[in-house]
């Protein structure tokens, strides 16, 4: 395993979500890898970083109050000699209800989470030493994605002279992996996330155009946010450019531009 395969599979490895191969595989070369073993520990203490700043929407206090009551109830009413089968299953009955409402809040939860998330994302790009695993064009960057995601990324823009593709790289975007594509206007960078869409607390709200799409724009932290849905994949792009120039890559990204 090589340094780069080794470093798509970091996050991986520290979520615990690697089979025990894969694992073992990349606990050998970190054994014997001191580059990547620092950037794996410069990686933890940025996401540890990253997971106090982050914005953590609460649920209602009359929601939670309800969840906390339908779960701690069962226990102490199983505790009395003349609970009734029927009155337990009805106290399980209703914990799982409040599951569900837990659940259904969580799913409706306003796009702040995604922007976070995208800002978040877009800080570790920043902040890493080695941005892109790739390097560009968009030839060399599309086909290195094969075998390392569990769908293709489509992204027909390659790059021009605005906006020039820095290269690529496989990074996670909420709970799946995302293609990374950076670009770069004048001394900034812009980080383009692909995703697959579905799942994800996308906003109900009126839509802008973006290119050929629409989709909904954000600011957070001094960052400007661009979040689409092409298909079944979602489209994340974030930075501190102008919002005209963000606005323009959209376009050109999306199609129509």
């Amino acid at each position: 395993m090589d340094c780069p395969e080794a470093r798509t599979l970091l996050l991986d490895r520290r979520r615990g979500t690697l089979d025990a191969e894969t694992r073992a595989a990349v606990d050998e070369h970190l054994a014997g890898c001191e580059a990547c073993r620092a950037e794996d520990a410069a990686d933890r203490e940025l996401g540890n970083a990253l997971e106090k700043r982050l914005p953590r929407p609460k649920a209602p206090e009359g929601l939670r109050k309800r969840a906390a009551a339908a779960f701690q109830a069962p226990p102490a009413r199983l505790r009395r000699r003349w609970l009734s089968a029927s009155s337990a299953v009805a106290a399980l009955v209703g914990a799982a209800a409040a599951l569900l409402v837990v659940f259904a809040w969580w799913r409706s939860r306003p796009p702040d989470t995604m922007v976070a998330e995208a800002v978040n994302d877009h800080l570790r790009v920043l902040y890493d030493s080695r941005p892109v695993e790739v390097e560009p064009g968009i030839h060399q960057v599309k086909p290195w994605f094969e075998g390392r995601l569990d769908f293709a990324p489509v992204v027909p823009f390659a790059g021009d002279d605005e906006f020039p593709l820095q290269g690529g790289a496989v990074a996670w975007f909420v709970d799946r992996k995302a293609a990374t594509f950076v670009y770069k206007r004048r001394l900034h960078l812009v980080t383009l996330f692909v995703f697959r869409a579905e799942g994800l607390p996308w906003p109900d709200v009126t839509p802008e155009s973006i290119g050929s799409a629409h989709g909904v724009a954000r600011d957070m932290r001094g960052f400007h946010v661009l979040l689409w849905r092409g298909g079944d994949l979602g489209y994340a792009l974030v930075s501190d450019v102008d919002p005209h120039d963000l606005a323009l890559l959209g376009g050109k990204i999306a199609g129509g531009g």
